[in-house]
């Protein structure tokens, strides 16, 4: 599949350890074409500027009151325009490729409250419990009111094992919650993957990155390889901030064999396009549950409102973040940068999930299932053909039937028994389980 970029174009948070994870697309930056109320206005702009200059009452440094004015015009327009100073500008270059150290959440900015999108899995804010909702008051005893996003990403970046102190309030706690995360290497593993049950198969994708299709493509092999004739999958998408829109786009197309996938419509022609399906080379007919929640955007919102609208998922869990619109990223002068809104997206059926998101088709809340407590029961005690006298026993399995109920235990990413006590995903297997009774029954 080609597309036609002439430049990156990035959609996404700030990721405090995780970097800006961004949706990439195409765009040409316009000159502004300014009119006689814009003149105006800029002359207003300078005669401020130089009548601070002579008469304030310290000396002021003009590029940083410059600087400032940059940084509120770009940051009034939404949550994900801003004015990058150059180690910012440089660190959103970097965050889908290298390895770095922080505490590993992807942040956002919303009614101009620092709020986590969602903690990425296996890293240390992930383990000490942050949430996606959770509101950052403090960092190291910082207020985070009026902090710019990248400064926010700044300081929770820092070298490994050094503790960073972070206050959050959230939802349902009277009171806000402090937490000491030690700081690690983040991991740029993206995908997991595991056998629920034989013959039933589970997805797991953390971000969209440089080389998640290929991870995808890899894991989707060995799952295959070890169910012959896979009667189903769960992919799990939930608290997937996003990331590289190609990835996205390239992994929809794995599931589908023609149609529209996303568009993404601006005000210029050259910042509109739509990404179509193309038909593989793989023929993947098993049916698929696609889990959400709250912190699945951006990206994995494309992917899941791609496979919905074709009907080739089942979308399961809680509505989505609701992250719709798509960023263009563009180098200015002396390594500075800005970011900005270019475009909103569409899923095939033309919907906008912009401050929306994705409804699933059966809304089930998160939940650990408890491993329910053994008892023994008078019908559990009741007599079986087995314990009756002369009772005539299971016939043996010869050699070749051991090697089949006896299989070589493959290599697991992820702990089975521990999976299936998620209430979501025993949900959906359940629902992938059903399907196929069904379908025998309808084949008899």
């Amino acid at each position: 599949m080609k597309f036609r970029f002439r430049k990156i174009i990035r959609s996404g948070y700030g990721a405090a350890v995780a970097g800006f994870i961004l949706i990439l697309a195409a765009g040409l930056i316009h000159p502004l074409m300014a009119d006689d109320k814009t003149y105006s206005s800029l002359k207003m702009f300078t005669d401020v500027l130089e009548e601070l200059e002579k008469n304030y009452v310290d000396d002021v440094n003009s590029e940083a009151l410059i600087h400032n004015a940059i940084k509120g015009m770009v940051g009034n327009l939404d949550p994900h325009s801003s004015f990058m100073p150059p180690e910012a500008f440089e660190d959103l270059q970097d965050d889908t490729k290298g390895e770095f150290s922080g505490i590993g959440i992807v942040i956002t900015m919303k009614d101009g409250i620092l709020t986590v999108v969602s903690p990425i899995e296996g890293t240390p804010a992930y383990k000490a419990g942050i949430q996606a909702g959770d509101m950052i008051l403090r960092i190291d005893e910082k207020s985070t009111k009026d902090m710019e996003l990248w400064e926010a990403v700044n300081m929770m970046r820092g070298p490994r094992n050094k503790p960073v102190h972070i206050t959050v309030i959230r939802e349902g706690e009277p009171e806000s919650l402090d937490f000491s995360i030690n700081r690690d290497l983040i991991p740029m593993e993206s995908v997991r993957s595991a056998t629920l049950k034989p013959g039933f198969g589970y997805l797991r994708i953390t971000n969209f990155r440089m080389n998640t299709l290929d991870d995808i493509k890899t894991h989707l092999g060995r799952i295959e390889a070890e169910n012959k004739n896979l009667k189903g999958l769960v992919m799990d998408l939930r608290d997937n901030p996003g990331g590289l829109l190609d990835q996205a786009v390239k992994i929809s197309d794995l599931f589908l064999g023609a149609g529209d996938i996303v568009s993404i419509k601006g005000k210029q022609e050259s910042n509109s396009q739509v990404f179509k399906a193309t038909q593989g080379d793989e023929d993947r007919k098993y049916p698929v549950v696609v889990l959400i929640n709250g912190g699945s955007a951006s990206a994995s919102e494309i992917l899941a409102g791609a496979l919905q609208d074709h009907s080739r998922a089942l979308i399961l869990g809680t509505t989505s973040f609701g992250k719709g619109s798509v960023q263009t990223v563009r180098p200015l002068k002396d390594g500075y940068g800005i970011k900005y809104t270019i475009a909103r997206y569409y899923t095939p059926n033309g919907r906008s999930i912009q401050a929306k998101g994705i409804e699933p088709d059966i809304e089930v809340a998160y939940e650990i299932l408890e491993e329910k407590e053994k008892k023994t029961s008078a019908f559990d005690r009741m007599l079986k053909e087995k314990d009756l006298k002369n009772s005539l026993q299971p016939e043996q399995a010869g050699p070749a039937d051991k090697a089949k109920t006896q299989p070589k235990k493959p290599q697991r990413l992820l702990d089975t028994d521990q999976l299936l006590h998620d209430a979501q995903i025993k949900r959906a297997l359940d629902i992938l389980i059903s399907y196929g009774v069904f379908s025998n029954l309808n084949g008899r």
